[in-house]
C-alpha cells in the first residue's frame, strides 16, 4: 500500500501501475470535503515519492465515481470573502495541476455520476473512460457559481469553445454517447468491462501508443483561435447565454467572461482568473440562494426517505376516483412512474377525458423519443378504467380526486371507505377543504389524509401531504412513499383552511386585490413581479388557476382567517367571475387567450377588463417598483412566518421550497424566508409599518418581531 486514508488509498499494482481509489468511508458517495482534498494531497505526495511506476489508474469503490463539492462546506465559505474564497480552490487546483504533471500517464475509469469537481479531476486526468451507465457535468452555474476546479480552463481546450460553454452554462448531465462525440471521453465501456478497458487504455499510454505528452501541452496553452475568432465567437456566444439565462442568473454568462478571458493564458494564469471568477459569483445573494435551495431539497428529500423507511408496505397497487384532467393526470404519473392505478368515475365520458389525457403525454414523450411506442402500451395497459369498485379490495392507496365541493367528497369517500379493505390508506386530493372535515364521513379517520397535487400534474413537482387531527403516522408514512414512487417532492403539513401554499398564495393575490382598488394598472403589476421574478405576474397566474377557482378558494380562506383574509369591498376577480371571465379554462379573465399556431393559448390585453373594473377601482394611480413588490410581498411573508410558528410546516426549508415547486416562487431568490433573510427583516419592519394601514396580513407576527429584536435570521 502506498498510500491509505479513511477517503482513499494508492495500491500499487502488477506492471508498476498504481491505483488511485476513492472511497469515502462512513458515506454512500465520494464527495470532494475538505478532509479529501487534504488526503489528496498527501496521496500524491506519496505517488511522486515512489520509484519505479509507470502509470496511474484513477477508480472509485462505490457506485458513483464522484459527485463533486460537498456543497454543505460552501455555506461558511460563501461570507468568508473573496481571498478565503480563493484559498478555498487553490489547494484542489494545486492538486489536480499536480495530478496533470506526474511523470507518467493517467486514465480515470468513471463508473457513475462524475459531476463538478469529480468531472474535473477526470479532465486533470490523460485519459478517461465512461462507463455507460455514468453521466458526467459540471452542474455548478445551477448554484450561482462556476466550476472552480479547473473546468472552465481544461474543458474548453479539450473539447472546443462552442461545447466547453454548452456544457457548463446549462450545467446538464450528460450521457457516455453525448460525451464521447463530443470527446469529452475516449472509450465507452459497460459497468463489467470499464476497468479493463481503462487499464487497456492506460497500458497503450505507457507503451507509448497514445500521446499523453501531447494532450497535457493542450490543457496547459493557450486557446487556438486568433483575436478575430474570438471577438465573433465570445459575442455570439454570450448574446446566446445571456438569453437562455436570464438576468438574474449571472453565473453562466460570468463563466463565458472567463473562459474568454483566460483563452490566451496558460493553465496557471488561467486558473487565477478562474478563481477570481468563483470568488465574485459566490459572495453574491443568487449564489446564497441557488445553493440554499439545493440544500433544502436535501433536506426535504432526506425527511421523504425517513417516512418511506416508516411505511409498513409499498404501494403496489393504487387507484384515483374521478377521471377528469387531473384524475388522468394522477393515473399517468403512477402508471408512467411503473404504480399500476385503477382510474374509476360515474362517467364513461369521464374516464375518456382521462384516457385522453394520459394517451397525450404518453405520446409526447413518444414524439420525442423519450420514450418508445412498446413501452407507451405497457404504460397505458398498467392504467385500468373502471366505472365500478372491482378489485379495489386489493389497492394499497385511493386518491379521491372529485369536484372541490365538501358534500360530494363525503358521500364519495364514505361509501368508497365501504369499498376498500381496513388497511388500505384514502387521500384525497383536495386544495383548500379541511382534511379534518372530510374525515367526519370516515369511520377510519386514522387511515386517511390529504394529498395534494399541483396542475399539471406531470409537470409540478410538489404533492402536499395534509395530516388532519386524527391522521395515523401509517397513513403518513405510505402516502409520501407513494408520491416518493410518483417522483414527487413531497412535504407534510398539518392541516388547516388551504394548507401551507395556498393559505399563503391568497394573502399575496390579496395584496393584488388591494393595489388594483387603490388605482394599480393590473398588467403593471403583472410586469413588475415579473421583473422581481415569477414566471407570471397575479392576473396572468389568477387566469391560469382558473378565476372561477380562485374566488372559491378565497371564500375558503376568508372564512378560515377571517380576521386577515375577509376583504370588504368587491375585487377585481370578483367582477372577473361575475362577467363569467373564468381564465384560461373559457379563453377569457383579466386577459384573452387566443389559440396559436402550436394550440398553446396566447395573452392578449383586453380594454373590457378596464371598462368592467372601473366602477370597483381608484382613478389610476401609479406606484414604484418597490411599493409594488412589498404590497405584494409582505403578506405572503407574514401569513408563511404565521405557518411556522403555529406548526403547520416543520422548518423554513421545506416552507420555502413548496413555494418554489408548487408555485415557481423564483429560485435566485431560495424562497420567502431566505428572501427575507436577504434583505433583512429591518426591511421587512420598516415596509409593515409603511402599510399598516393596509390590514393586519401586513403586520409582523410576534415571532418575526422576537427574531427581529434578537437580530435572528430564519436561516
Amino acid at each position: 500500500m502506498i498510500y491509505q486514508s479513511d477517503a482513499l488509498t494508492v495500491e500499487r499494482m502488477d506492471g508498476d501501475i498504481a491505483e488511485l481509489r476513492f472511497d469515502l468511508q462512513g458515506e454512500s458517495v465520494n464527495k470532494f470535503d475538505q478532509a479529501t482534498v487534504r488526503h489528496l494531497t498527501g496521496a500524491l505526495d506519496a505517488l511522486e515519492a515512489e520509484t519505479g511506476l509507470k502509470g496511474l489508474l484513477v477508480t472509485s469503490a462505490k457506485p458513483v465515481f464522484i459527485v463533486g463539492a460537498d456543497i454543505t462546506e460552501f455555506t461558511g465559505l460563501f461570507g468568508a470573502g473573496a481571498d478565503e474564497l480563493k484559498g478555498f480552490t487553490a489547494v484542489n487546483n494545486a492538486n489536480f495541476n499536480r495530478l496533470q504533471n506526474l511523470p507518467f500517464p493517467s486514465c480515470v475509469a468513471i463508473n457513475g455520476y462524475a459531476l463538478g469537481g469529480g468531472f474535473e479531476i477526470c479532465l486533470a486526468c490523460d485519459f478517461r473512460v465512461m462507463s455507460t451507465a455514468a453521466k458526467v457535468g459540471l452542474p455548478e452555474t445551477k448554484l450561482g457559481i462556476l466550476p472552480g476546479w479547473g473546468g472552465t480552463v481544461r474543458l474548453p481546450r479539450i473539447i472546443g469553445v462552442d461545447e466547453a460553454v454548452t456544457w457548463i452554462a446549462s450545467a446538464a448531465e450528460q450521457r457516455p454517447d453525448a460525451a464521447l462525440k463530443a470527446r469529452a471521453v475516449d472509450a465507452v465501456a459497460g459497468p463489467d468491462e470499464l476497468r479493463e478497458v481503462a487499464l487497456s487504455t492506460l497500458q497503450s499510454a505507457i507503451d507509448g501508443k497514445l500521446d499523453y505528452a501531447g494532450r497535457r501541452a493542450q490543457k496547459s496553452s493557450p486557446l487556438p483561435m486568433n483575436d478575430t475568432e474570438a471577438m465573433m465567437a465570445f459575442f455570439t456566444t454570450k448574446q446566446m447565454v445571456q438569453q437562455q439565462a436570464g438576468k438574474h442568473y449571472p453565473a453562466p454568462v460570468k463563466a463565458v467572461e472567463v473562459i474568454e478571458q483566460a483563452r490566451g493564458m496558460g493553465l496557471e494564469e488561467a486558473l487565477e482568473v478562474e478563481a477570481a471568477g468563483f470568488a465574485e459569483l459566490a459572495v453574491t445573494d443568487v449564489a446564497a440562494a441557488l445553493v440554499g435551495v439545493f440544500l433544502n431539497d436535501q433536506l426535504l428529500g432526506k425527511k421523504a426517505r425517513d417516512w418511506e423507511k416508516k411505511a409498513d408496505k409499498k404501494v403496489a397497487q393504487a387507484a384515483v376516483l374521478g377521471a377528469g384532467i387531473m384524475g388522468g393526470g394522477i393515473a399517468y404519473q403512477s402508471a408512467y412512474k411503473g404504480v399500476p392505478i385503477k382510474m374509476k368515475d360515474i362517467d364513461q365520458k369521464g374516464l375518456d377525458l382521462g384516457l385522453k389525457e394520459a394517451n397525450k403525454l404518453l405520446a409526447k414523450r413518444v414524439d420525442r423519443g423519450r420514450m418508445t411506442p412498446v413501452k407507451m402500451g405497457e404504460v397505458l395497459n398498467s392504467i385500468d378504467p373502471t366505472l365500478t369498485y372491482g378489485g379495489f379490495d386489493n389497492v394499497d392507496i385511493v386518491v379521491e380526486a372529485v369536484v372541490e365541493n365538501p358534500k360530494v367528497k363525503h358521500a364519495v369517500l364514505a361509501e368508497t371507505e365501504g369499498q376498500i379493505s381496513e388497511d388500505t390508506i384514502l387521500a384525497s386530493n383536495t386544495s383548500t377543504i379541511s382534511i379534518t372535515h372530510l374525515a367526519e364521513a370516515l369511520k377510519r379517520p386514522e387511515n386517511f389524509c390529504g394529498m395534494h397535487f399541483f396542475n399539471p400534474v406531470h409537470a409540478m413537482p410538489l404533492v402536499e401531504v395534509i395530516r388532519g387531527e386524527k391522521t395515523s403516522d401509517k397513513a403518513v408514512a405510505r402516502t409520501v412513499a407513494y408520491a416518493n414512487r410518483m417522483g414527487k417532492k413531497a412535504v407534510v403539513v398539518q392541516d388547516c383552511p388551504g394548507f401551507l401554499v395556498n393559505r399563503v398564495l391568497f394573502p399575496y393575490f390579496d395584496g393584488f386585490s388591494k393595489l388594483l382598488r387603490d388605482g394599480a394598472d393590473f398588467q403593471a403589476v403583472d410586469k413588475v413581479m415579473e421583473r422581481w421574478g415569477w414566471p407570471m405576474g397575479p392576473a396572468y397566474l389568477m387566469d391560469v388557476v382558473g378565476i372561477d377557482t380562485g374566488v372559491h378558494a378565497a371564500g375558503v380562506m376568508a372564512e378560515g382567517f377571517p380576521d386577515r383574509m375577509k376583504l370588504d369591498f368587491k375585487t377585481a376577480t370578483e367582477v372577473m367571475f361575475e362577467n363569467e371571465r373564468l381564465g384560461q379554462k373559457n379563453g377569457i379573465g383579466f386577459y384573452e387567450y387566443v389559440e396559436d399556431k402550436r394550440g398553446k393559448p396566447r395573452k392578449t390585453v383586453t380594454e373590457t377588463t378596464y371598462e368592467l373594473i372601473k366602477p370597483h377601482v381608484a382613478e389610476r394611480t401609479e406606484f414604484s417598483e418597490e411599493d409594488i413588490v412589498a404590497r405584494m410581498m409582505l403578506p405572503m411573508a407574514t401569513e408563511m412566518a404565521r405557518c411556522l410558528e403555529e406548526g403547520i410546516v416543520g422548518t423554513p426549508a421545506e416552507a420555502d421550497l413548496a413555494l418554489l415547486y408548487g408555485l415557481g416562487f423564483p429560485p435566485f431568490r431560495g424562497g420567502v424566508f431566505r428572501w427575507m433573510d436577504t434583505v433583512g427583516l429591518n426591511y421587512i419592519s420598516d415596509a409593515s409599518e409603511k402599510f399598516a394601514q393596509l390590514g393586519k396580513v401586513y403586520e409582523l407576527t410576534e415571532g418575526m418581531k422576537a427574531k427581529l429584536a434578537a437580530g435572528e435570521t430564519y436561516y
